[in-house]
């Protein structure tokens, strides 16, 4: 039953609120990873939860994300649910081996006897102005790999209720958390579990038009509702659709909102040569060729390694990369 409550958060802060009502719930949830424990993470999203918990409940582990991952996967297979935190996206790539040929295998490899229920939590995303391996989007790449759940929530509200629903969920879910965000506050209702159910896979409209579509998650939803508050001043009806799962893709709700509108334009961080972007694109076209009044067009970081900090707003999709693509799209 709902508690009724309602606070303004962080989307960090409802992270952490997630997490702590996870580990209420269930006493097979456990938290790893790098600093998670005194000092809270490097981002703080777990400050508190050891001195509530237990260190044997929220682990400090060695600098080794192989070792975190493997250990999360032996644990899994005896009936824990650990959530392992990636305390930079950049640092994922050690487990890249553990995630890919063992994790996402598991279940399918034994016929479905096998579950193997591990979060992977990884702060992603630019705009903090970090030195190198610190502000990679490599979403696409795990997306691509059968067996994982690839999820980005774009507000408190969601992160909230979406790693809920990662912990809860039987198979491994790859949690892409928008650090640019984290600072971010919105309302949140902390209702009790179930509150808000099944929004893990399924897209939402944010923002309702009827000219163009713009699908984005994570880090660009707020970005794409600047975007659509902008071309509303010059007479357009911009819709948002937020996507917040990557794999699976709701493709019907994105479908729906294109066969209205006419014209799509898809924007995300991660370099758009064959990004997540890219998959949306030709779902859309095939779905909706009959509809399109112009190219499904996609905006999102460059086909080159992430940049020095002092230049990363040329390489992140900005206000006016986007409203020049909604632009492009009007002229066809």
């Amino acid at each position: 039953m709902s508690t009724g409550t309602t606070k303004t958060l962080t989307l960090a802060k409802a992270i952490n609120e997630g997490l702590r009502r996870s580990l209420e719930t269930d006493p097979k949830v456990l938290l790893m990873g790098e600093d998670i424990g005194p000092l809270g993470g490097v981002f703080r999203v777990t400050d508190g939860l050891q001195k509530d918990f237990g260190e044997d409940r929220v682990v400090d582990t060695p600098l080794a994300e192989s070792g975190i991952l493997g250990t999360a996967i032996g644990l899994a297979l005896r009936g824990y649910r650990p959530v392992c935190e990636i305390q930079f996206d950049g640092f994922i790539f050690p487990a890249y081996d553990q995630i890919t040929t063992q994790l996402a295998k598991m279940r399918y490899r034994s016929g479905g006897k096998l579950q193997v229920p591990v979060v992977v939590r990884v702060p992603y995303g630019g705009g903090i102005g970090a030195v190198e391996h610190h502000s990679e989007s490599p979403e696409a790449l795990f997306a691509h790999t059968a067996g994982l759940r690839v999820v980005s929530p774009s507000t408190p509200q969601d992160a909230f209720t979406m790693i809920q629903e990662a912990v809860a969920s039987p198979d491994p879910v790859l949690f892409f958390e928008p650090k640019g965000r984290y600072w971010e506050k919105g309302e949140v209702e902390l209702g009790g579990p179930g509150e808000g159910a099944g929004v893990l896979d399924r897209a939402r409209v944010l923002r309702a038009g009827t000219d163009l579509t713009l699908v984005a998650y994570g880090p660009t939803v707020a970005t794409a509702l600047r975007v659509a508050a902008a071309a509303e001043q010059e007479g357009r009806s911009v819709e948002v659709v937020d996507l917040r799962s990557i794999s699976p893709l709701d493709t019907a709700t994105v479908v729906e909102s294109v066969r209205r509108t006419g014209r799509c334009v898809v924007v995300h961080e991660a370099p758009t040569y064959l990004g997540s972007g890219a998959e949306v694109a030709a779902r859309v076209t095939e779905e909706c060729f009959y509809s399109l009044e112009a190219p499904v067009l996609r905006v999102g970081g460059f086909h080159t390694p992430y940049p020095v900090a002092k230049i990363e707003h040329d390489y992140l999709p900005s206000l006016d990369r986007v409203l020049d693509a909604v632009d492009r799209a009007f002229a066809y």
